[in-house]
């Protein structure tokens, strides 16, 4: 019998285009393809998590003509796959010969030498790409229920979600374009944002203590709604009183926001980093678990998230009691645990992490390393922590540079001087869509 040729074609196809149909038509040329289909994990190792599911995906390309099978491909480094299927044609897009996949395409090349195959690079297709769909896709606006279930998906597929406080539209859109290259030549964003109480409460001039109420912060969220697309996480405080809980998380989900955080404290709230220095009292296990029972119950859809905050260390109550009201709050059915600290170095974290690894039943470690802020996303992530928030950090550099303006026009009876540190009119007009 005639061997039957094996032809691998590694893809994300996130939204199908011409240009995957052109290569899938090129490989079926050489032999039966089958397609390594990258799941949500592989491709968040090197860009953006993809718009649709793995399954969704699947079945789209299983219906693509010219693809004989569709097979799970778990990494972005494509040698044990090679090893495991050994095609007889290996095929790529020639775009990988230079950036951050060259060292990749040169695994392969060695790889398929070495079990006797060949790489096929046919030339890309230029002018179109998924990354540029996206971009299109964005433009257009999500919905509540996707934005809602990206959170999620986010924390099961990358080593750590970056969530960077928003506390308007224009934040919001910084959040949501904002993007740098790597010195791998990655391409590295912001995954989400923080709606923080302390700066909704700065941003209104009133106090952190729980002064400005759901309905005035439900304007600031809808702002950003309106011209963003990333998940939002909503900072609750204490959640208030369990009635009134069940009404903001019945709220929160039907706008679309992916989670809200709730930390165990009563009484009136005074903000964590004042720590023992001003009169501050820690819930009960039971009431806080009453509470968290409360707002998983209030919940419609399975993709929002209640995750509980831990104020044992920032109270001096202890590693113990911390531990301890982790197990709780798990049983109690949170979706996730933030730990607390306002220690300058991240050791009482790193060894509440350790200890937490030990857990039979784990949910997803959330931090903010506002007072250790000298710790790097890579030590957190080897310490198994899987969200980590940046709370207020666009705020406060805001207001350094409106005082520095102010002070400037004051000084010299003109705005000239303080021209250089602002943007243009043209550019503050450009940044909006639809502003010209």
């Amino acid at each position: 019998m005639k061997k039957e040729v094996k032809v691998y074609l590694p893809m994300a196809a996130d939204l199908i285009h011409n240009g995957h149909i052109n290569i899938i038509k090129k490989a079926s040329e050489l032999g039966q393809v089958i397609v390594g289909l990258l799941t949500d994990k592989a491709v968040a190792k090197y860009k953006r998590v993809p718009f649709l599911t793995f399954q969704q995906r699947k079945f789209i390309a299983e219906n693509i003509v010219g693809v004989h099978k569709v097979i799970a491909q778990e990494d972005d480094d494509y040698v044990s796959i090679i090893r495991e299927v050994k095609p007889d044609y290996f095929v790529h897009g020639d775009d990988w010969k230079e950036g951050p996949q060259k060292n990749k395409r040169k695994r392969v090349l060695e790889v398929m030498k070495e079990i006797g195959g060949k790489v096929i690079e046919p030339e890309y297709t230029k002018d179109i790409s998924s990354t540029k769909l996206h971009e299109l896709i964005k433009e257009i606006g999500t919905t509540p229920d996707i934005r809602r279930r990206k959170l999620k998906r986010l924390i099961d597929s990358k080593p750590i979600v970056r969530i960077l406080e928003a506390h308007s539209g224009l934040s919001g859109l910084i959040v949501e374009s904002t993007k740098v290259l790597s010195s791998e030549g990655m391409e590295l964003e912001f995954d989400g944002m923080w709606a923080s109480s302390l700066t909704d409460s700065t941003l209104r001039g009133k106090p952190d203590i729980e002064a400005v109420d759901l309905t005035s912060r439900l304007t600031s969220i809808n702002d950003i709604l309106e011209v963003t697309t990333k998940p939002i996480i909503y900072d609750g405080d204490t959640g208030g009183k369990p009635e009134h809980l069940n009404f903001t998380v019945k709220t929160l989900e039907r706008l679309g926001v992916s989670a809200i955080i709730i930390e165990d404290k009563i009484g009136l709230k005074k903000n964590s980093l004042f720590g023992t220095e001003v009169d501050q009292q820690q819930d009960s296990i039971e009431s806080f678990c009453h509470k968290i029972k409360t707002a998983k119950n209030a919940q419609v859809t399975s993709e929002f998230m209640v995750i509980a905050r831990i104020e044992s260390l920032i109270l001096q109550a202890g590693m113990k009691d911390a531990l301890t009201r982790a197990k709780s709050y798990i049983d109690s059915g949170v979706d996730g645990i933030m730990i607390h600290s306002r220690e300058k170095t991240p050791n009482e974290i790193f060894e509440f992490c350790l200890e937490y690894k030990k857990f039979r039943s784990h949910k997803p470690l959330i931090v903010v390393p506002s007072s250790y802020n000298k710790t790097k996303e890579k030590e957190l992530i080897n310490h198994g922590v899987k969200v980590v928030i940046y709370a207020n950090q666009l705020l406060r550099s805001s207001y350094p540079s409106m005082i520095k303006t102010a002070k400037s026009i004051l000084n010299n009876s003109r705005s000239y001087e303080s021209s250089k540190d602002m943007m243009t009119i043209k550019e503050i007009l450009n940044l909006i869509p639809g502003g010209k």
